[in-house]
């Protein structure tokens, strides 16, 4: 990890020539082995430009400040008046460099010369004071290559707990995602199948009376009962489904809500005679069921008999469930109808039985059967299977 780096700035400009102004003043009046010169002046000078140029090219200037300071050192000038410029030197490149080690290595090197160089020019009190300043510069340069680490670790953390909190964020939209369309489902396969029946036959009612033999009362009561036992039956079912969706096990009434599932389907068949369709069941082996494959069996056949009535035009329909050699339910609806049952154009008749199916872990083919008409076949596999009796 590093910072972003900016290039050459004014202020940075602006430090350089306070600290070699500083330096200079404080080679002046304090001289160490040797009185400061014209040609110590202008090393201390040349020294502190790097300082300007190191924020933009951090490996560089360091070198050019430890080749310009080396000499120095070397003459025996006035040694702590260049040592703020070579911490600012370590300081920057130990944020800003990206190899540490490198850059350890030049300053340990070349301290080391200037040690080796000194202890055979001077005594050992300068040396020892060479050593401490060498001392606390490398310990000034651990100290902020720790601070580095700690930051670069604390960016990691960072990252992952707000990529954590992405998950759970999307994960939560998945999850309402897929329960609104659970409910869509839901409540298009019921209003979809009701209203079907519905206008069928009212349909058939309005065709009693506005047919040209008198209206045989009889018949047209049973037209309009049809009618209210489907609004009713539909009610129910809705109220029930309601309380599906909001968690509840018993509704107003005090009437506990039941899933629907394969003891529904003889209501389903009864529904579609009575909009003028023969229907055919055939459940005798199905079997326990889990509650979710029931349901989803339920409102398969629901929906393909609701796009048979709408779509088809057949005379007769028949529905199979029954068991493959796995022990899963295999559901059956095939009709002798003229044209394709999976609804309009734009339509979700087919696209919501497959969801169906797949919802349990189960596939769904739906499409022209080999004596005509339309089939659609779904197997839906049954997890811990109770055989029947």
């Amino acid at each position: 990890m590093t910072v972003p780096r900016a290039g050459v700035t004014a202020s940075d400009a602006l430090l350089a020539t306070l600290l070699a102004c500083v330096a200079v003043a404080v080679a002046v009046m304090w001289p160490g082995v040797r009185d400061l010169d014209a040609a110590g002046t202008l090393l201390l000078v040349a020294a502190h430009a790097p300082l300007a140029l190191i924020r933009r090219w951090p490996t560089p200037g360091l070198v050019a400040l430890l080749m310009l300071a080396l000499p120095y050192h070397l003459a025996q000038y006035q040694h702590h008046a260049l040592v703020p410029a070579e911490v600012v030197a370590l300081f920057a490149y130990a944020v800003l460099g990206r190899r540490a080690r490198g850059m350890l290595t030049v300053a340990g090197l070349a301290l080391f010369m200037c040690v080796s160089a000194m202890r055979m020019q001077a005594g050992g009190k300068s040396l020892l004071e060479q050593i401490a300043v060498i001392e606390a510069v490398v310990s000034i340069v651990i100290a902020i290559q720790v601070w580095r680490v700690h930051r670069a670790r604390l960016a990691t953390i960072t990252e992952r707990a707000e990529r954590a909190e992405r998950t759970r964020e999307e994960e939560a939209r998945r999850r309402v995602a897929e329960e609104r369309l659970r409910i869509a489902r839901d409540l298009h396969d019921l209003l979809a199948h009701s209203i079907t029946l519905i206008g069928v036959q009212a349909g058939a009612a309005a065709h009693l009376v506005r047919g040209d033999r008198p209206v045989d009362r009889a018949e047209l009561a049973d037209a309009l009962t049809a009618i209210a036992d489907t609004c009713r039956d539909a009610r129910t079912e809705l109220r029930g489904t309601l309380q599906v969706l909001r968690g509840t096990d018993v509704g107003p009434s005090g009437t506990a809500g039941a899933l629907p599932g394969p003891h529904g389907i003889a209501d389903l068949a009864q529904a579609a005679r009575a909009a003028g369709i023969e229907v055919g069941l055939d459940d005798a082996d199905v079997g326990p069921l889990p509650p979710e494959v029931g349901v989803a069996a339920y409102r398969i056949v629901q929906e393909a008999l609701t796009n048979v009535v709408k779509h088809a035009a057949a005379e007769r329909v028949t529905v199979t469930l029954s068991r493959d050699g796995d022990g899963g339910l295999v559901v059956r609806v095939a009709d002798d109808g003229t044209g394709p049952s999976g609804g309009t154009p734009g339509g979700f008749g087919i696209l919501g039985m497959i969801e169906r199916a797949r919802s349990v872990g189960g596939t769904l083919d739906a499409g022209p059967g080999d004596g005509g008409g339309f089939v659609v076949t779904a197997v839906l596999p049954v997890a811990d299977v109770v055989s029947p009796q």
